[in-house]
């Protein structure tokens, strides 16, 4: 019989988990909650990231899964199954790390009356346990019915918000996070590199992004996406997802290709680039310069212990010193089991940066109708040193 161990792609230690929850619990004492909530989806296109930060464990598909995590004690998972189905496992299953019990539904997102089935399991998990206050994690991932089966029901526990302090927790990374982190960099320097020789007159966008995503896929990607799209000199681009990648290339088209793919074990970070049919144009060659120097100029700012909402402030600042419009969506972020997570250097963050941080950003350059930028990411370490996990060379690349 093949043993389970051997099919599991990159799981993080034990040790590591031990870690995560061991802080977590000190978060439940401090807030004197007796259990707390995750539940998630879709975390093969870079969301869910709470629930796999907490239990190993991804959920790919949109089909959720819900953890219930005691402060003391084994976890229990509500996931998609049979009527009636359970499975005690005791912390036995090397593929459940941490779980006792496993509880099924057969719940479908896709049929709105299956809707109460997860959140009815969960209710009846924790009027079992007879808990009064609960902590909530991330609920803006929650399915909608799970927050409504939960928050309306009358005997319902306390339920506490404990996402900010969790979040702190998920935006630290560890050694072996960051080991992770920086096998995702290098996979996609592979890709970059690798996607060059596809990229030729009369081959189609979404063939380029295909191959990139297979070069990534053989070096261990788990999930994530590409974004991109070509156009000829002086006409706008777009980072474009897999449905609007159907332009054919053409000589002196310039491509921006971006990897936003997760890596082995499931850690994000991304890197784009443009790739010219030609020469490249003056003013794609000037601001993609503008874009290097914002970068430059962020990274500047990006010292522990600053408040992301100052940061940002000064950035907005150094870009309307150089003619370009303030950042209104974000230019500068968190990454890890979520393609976007916290903190974002934006007005509205909360959290100050803290060191070990991986940090993703993308200056918006403006020119007309047309966006410019250039993609990396970056390590934050102690006492602000910075680290630059993508070794792919800051240049636009002339195929000829």
């Amino acid at each position: 019989m093949v043993d389970i161990a051997e099919r599991i792609c990159n799981p993080p230690s034990r040790q590591e988990l031990e870690r995560r929850w061991a802080l977590v619990r000190e978060v439940l004492r401090e807030h004197r909650c007796e259990a707390l909530i995750i539940q998630a989806a879709n975390n093969v296109n870079g969301t869910g990231g709470h629930f796999r930060w907490l239990t190993g464990v991804p959920v790919p598909s949109s089909y959720p899964q819900t953890v219930i995590f005691p402060a003391d004690g084994l976890a229990t998972v509500v996931m998609h199954g049979g009527f009636g189905e359970r499975a005690q496992l005791d912390d036995r299953d090397v593929s459940a790390p941490g779980v006792g019990l496993r509880l099924f539904a057969p719940s479908f997102p896709g049929v709105d009356y299956c809707g109460p089935l997860d959140a009815q399991l969960v209710l009846s998990e924790l009027r079992k346990a007879g808990y009064r206050r609960v902590g909530i994690v991330a609920a803006h991932n929650w399915y909608a019915s799970m927050a409504t089966g939960l928050f309306g029901a009358a005997d319902a526990p306390e339920f506490v918000d404990l996402t900010p302090p969790i979040d702190v927790l998920k935006a630290w990374k560890s050694p072996e996070e960051i080991g992770f982190l920086r096998q995702t960099a290098a996979m996609q320097d592979a890709i970059l590199a690798g996607v060059a020789e596809r990229i030729k007159p009369g081959v189609k966008e979404f063939e380029v992004m295909a191959y990139a995503q297979y070069l990534g896929q053989t070096m261990g990607s788990e999930g994530g996406y590409f974004l991109g799209s070509s156009a000829p000199p002086g006409e706008p681009m777009s980072f474009r997802r897999r449905g609007e990648q159907g332009r054919e290339l053409r000589e002196g088209d310039v491509f921006y290709v971006q990897c936003e793919n997760s890596g082995p074990g499931g850690l994000f970070t991304h890197v784009g680039r443009y790739f010219v049919l030609g020469k490249a144009p003056q003013l794609l060659q000037d601001m993609f310069g503008l874009a290097l120097e914002a970068q430059d100029f962020t990274m500047t700012l990006l010292e522990p212990g600053r408040a992301c909402a100052g940061i940002f402030d000064e950035y907005n600042a150094w870009m309307e010193s150089r003619g370009q419009q303030p950042e209104r969506r974000v230019h500068c972020h968190g990454q890890g089991y979520d393609v976007v997570e916290a903190p974002l250097i934006r007005q509205d963050e909360t959290m100050v940066l803290g060191a070990n941080t991986n940090i993703g950003f993308h200056p918006a350059i403006t020119s007309g109708k047309q966006l410019f930028t250039c993609c990396d990411n970056i390590f934050v370490g102690e006492g602000g040193a910075i680290e630059r996990l993508h070794k792919t060379p800051r240049a636009i690349v002339e195929l000829n």
